[in-house]
């Protein structure tokens, strides 16, 4: 089998029928051809990385409880026990919340003999949280 240069193995793989769809959209199929072309290259690139990473965080931020969790972390680390009584949720709904963060990756975790802290793992989760307030005000 000869080798196939990349503009070919993408040419081989273009939806005829996402081509049709396109051009009837836009009039022109050379162009629909085109804009397939650059949308199946960015999906590939979009695949290659995969958004299960961040549609897990964004999960984990995604409930407000959560989110209030996320919240009172910026101010610093804090024991499982003091987030359990500012939520006034039992110790295993706060822990069931905490796991989540951790395995989200933004919280962490440091046992002290029976006790467990927690504080934000990176400044970027602040960050997030203030870019999320700062989009929101953008209407």
């Amino acid at each position: 089998m000869p080798d196939s240069t990349n503009d070919e193995i993408i040419e081989e793989s273009i939806d005829e029928d996402a081509i049709c769809s396109l051009a009837r959209l836009i009039g022109d199929e050379d162009r629909a051809r085109s804009r397939t072309r650059r949308l199946l290259s960015l999906m590939k690139a979009i695949d290659i990385d995969g958004p299960e990473g961040e549609v897990e965080v964004f999960k984990a931020v995604a409930d407000p409880c959560r989110l209030r969790i996320v919240k009172l972390l910026k101010e610093g680390e804090l024991c499982v026990c003091e987030i359990m009584t500012a939520l006034d949720k039992p110790q295993s709904t706060t822990s069931h919340h905490l796991s989540i963060l951790r395995e989200a990756g933004l919280v962490r975790e440091r046992k002290d003999g029976k006790w467990s802290y927690y504080r934000l793992a990176d400044s970027a989760v602040n960050e997030m949280i203030k870019q999320a307030r700062e989009l929101k005000k953008i209407k």
